[in-house]
């Protein structure tokens, strides 16, 4: 009988140790994490929960429009996002973190002016310019903005969450994971991702709830919002660039060590 053996063919090449080096960037990208979310943010979460409970006397069938309207907002930043990007001096100067900032402001004021109709109405267009920021963080990563699975990685950074109690932590499990590229995988994702998003952003409709005073509240909401998850993806995409290096195991085991020892909760599968 034959003896039939699996050779691996190019294997992966081993992890790298983690250097002196590697640990401090490391210990950095979980000391960003701590500081995400900073008093802007914050006070977003706080006056939005306070609002939201006069919300909570609506028709529930505004949760679920909120609900909705964060899948369909997630679905038009994957799909429009990659394309909105060109190229020249025009283009890259509208690509800077700035750029977006201002954008997103602008938004978040022509949003506020209706009351809770128009920043409804305003969700997808705030929702594509962060997730044009988080692009622009991995390519500066070392990863293409483009890519299925760059944009992917760009949705798991929405289901991070808000920087309340509830929900202070981020989620390493999917960092290093290697994904499914097809279109019914991403509609399960944004499916997965939606329900935490909508509770985030009813925060945002809540504090833009009052017309006129919601367009000054809509556009420090977005700005909040934006400043918040680029530095999420900064930590998310730091993150695989180093494990890329050095191995998931290695990079995450010190990663979660800094955090605890912060005592900055974590969600690890």
């Amino acid at each position: 009988m034959t003896d039939l053996r699996l050779i691996e063919i190019n294997p992966d090449p081993p992890p790298v140790p983690l250097s002196e080096t590697a640990r401090d960037e490391i210990a950095a990208l979980a000391l960003r994490q701590r500081r995400a979310g900073g008093m802007l943010m914050r006070a977003v979460v706080y006056v939005g929960g306070q609002v939201e409970d006069g919300l909570k006397l609506l028709p529930a069938d505004l949760r679920k429009q909120i609900e909705r309207a964060a899948r369909a907002a997630l679905t038009r930043s994957y799909d429009m996002a990659s394309r909105s990007r060109g190229s020249g001096r025009l283009a890259r100067a509208m690509s800077t973190d700035r750029a977006h900032k201002l954008l997103a402001v602008f938004s978040g004021a022509i949003g506020g002016v209706g009351g809770v109709g128009t920043a409804l109405a305003e969700l997808p267009v705030a929702t594509t310019v962060i997730f044009r920021a988080v692009q622009n963080v991995a390519e500066a990563h070392g990863e293409d903005p483009t890519a299925i699975e760059t944009r992917i990685e760009c949705l798991h950074v929405f289901g991070s969450g808000g920087p309340d109690a509830a929900d202070h932590g981020i989620d390493t499990s999917f960092v290093g994971a290697r994904l499914s590229l097809s279109g019914a995988a991403v509609q399960k994702l944004i499916a997965k991702i939606a329900p935490k998003f909508a509770t985030v952003l009813s925060q945002k409709l809540a504090t833009q709830s009052v017309p006129v005073l919601g367009a000054v509240a809509g556009a420090g909401t977005n700005f909040a919002f934006i400043d918040y998850y680029v530095e999420v993806a900064h930590v998310h995409f730091g993150l695989r660039r180093l494990i890329r290096q050095h191995g998931e195991d290695q990079v995450l085991d010190v990663f979660h060590k800094v955090l605890a020892e912060g005592r900055m909760p974590v969600r690890r599968s």
